[in-house]
């Protein structure tokens, strides 16, 4: 939906499946932690297996996060700069774990989307369900994944907006396209934003090398 708006949308879960493509650095670490045995027979990681293998135990997780999350945000930070570079107006950021990270200090708007707790069906089995058709996964495994990260109505308290996704696609992108006019930046904050750190470091070696 958003990327349908013409605004660039980074991914997180698209780029830690890139750092970890075969012969790149957290790609080595995560065989030298876990062993070969998580690899499919081509070479690539065994998604499913790693999943079960960290979901199931926090020490582990922690050991993939070290493998994988200094490549994945060295990874965001690069397409921030270059979205900054070409002059674009703001980028999305779409991270799981932002907030558990303590990410979210640093961007300007925080989203949440989640599913209403008053709907019909309650907002974790909602997500249980979507979850489970959304990978393929059985009730277990996705139950490891949702405890694996903050519930969904904490981090509504970090939230400057909220998009409820309990209901119809139509009625989500509503909220959706409502969200991003509220956070674009005005024309001046863009200008600012965009030609500040320039125009900054000209005063400064302006100031180390005087004629």
């Amino acid at each position: 939906m958003i990327e349908r708006l013409r605004i660039p949308l980074i991914d997180a879960d698209k780029v830690a499946r890139e750092v970890v493509e075969p012969g790149k650095p957290a790609y080595n670490q995560i065989v030298k932690h876990f062993s070969r045995d998580i690899l499919l027979e081509n070479g690539t990681l065994d998604r499913a297996k790693l999943g079960d293998i960290i979901f199931a135990d926090e020490s582990k997780r922690k050991i993939l996060n070290k493998c994988t999350h200094p490549y994945i945000y060295r990874s965001i930070m690069k397409s921030l700069m270059w979205y900054w570079f070409i002059g674009e107006r703001m980028a999305v950021l779409d991270l799981p774990l932002l907030i558990e990270g303590g990410y979210h200090k640093y961007l300007s708007s925080i989203i949440v989307v989640y599913c209403d707790p008053r709907h019909p069906r309650s907002s974790e089995q909602l997500q249980l369900t979507r979850l489970m058709k959304r990978d393929n996964l059985s009730e277990n495994a996705a139950r490891q994944r949702m405890a694996a990260q903050m519930p969904l109505k904490d981090k509504v308290h970090y939230a400057d907006y909220i998009i409820d996704n309990s209901g119809e696609l139509q009625e989500t992108e509503r909220q959706v396209i409502g969200v991003m006019k509220k956070v674009q930046p005005k024309l001046w904050h863009w200008l600012a934003s965009w030609l500040g750190p320039p125009v900054a470091l000209g005063i400064i070696i302006m100031a180390l090398f005087p004629k």
